[in-house]
């Protein structure tokens, strides 16, 4: 199957991939030389969330989807409204706008 993004690359992406994965907790790690992304599913029942997906990526491409998911989110906003968090506390963007460990620990969730 092949799809195209939105700046026109093409992409080949199977049926199964194209399904995706339901996630709603991320732990981030890095390295000098990686970025490590364990993307897992926090759900009612389970001991421990279950990673589903793991991505490994250099510093570069981690900044550039940093900014990818930033410029995102706003173009979301200005459609559909501010993206509320659960707590009031956490729906505070730190200063210097940036927003990283939403669940508050800074220890790299996300």
């Amino acid at each position: 199957m092949d799809n195209q993004n939105q700046q026109g690359y093409p992409l080949e992406i199977t049926p199964e991939l194209a399904l995706g994965l339901y996630s709603n907790f991320v732990m981030i790690s890095h390295s000098t030389s990686d970025f490590i992304l364990d993307f897992a599913q926090a759900l009612p029942g389970l001991d421990r969330p279950k990673v589903g997906s793991r991505i490994v990526m250099a510093p570069e491409h981690a900044k550039r989807l940093l900014f990818a998911l930033q410029d995102n989110i706003v173009r979301y906003e200005k459609e559909f409204g501010t993206i509320n968090l659960a707590a009031p506390k956490q729906a505070e963007q730190p200063e210097g706008g940036r927003t990283i460990a939403p669940f508050g620990t800074g220890k790299g969730e996300a």
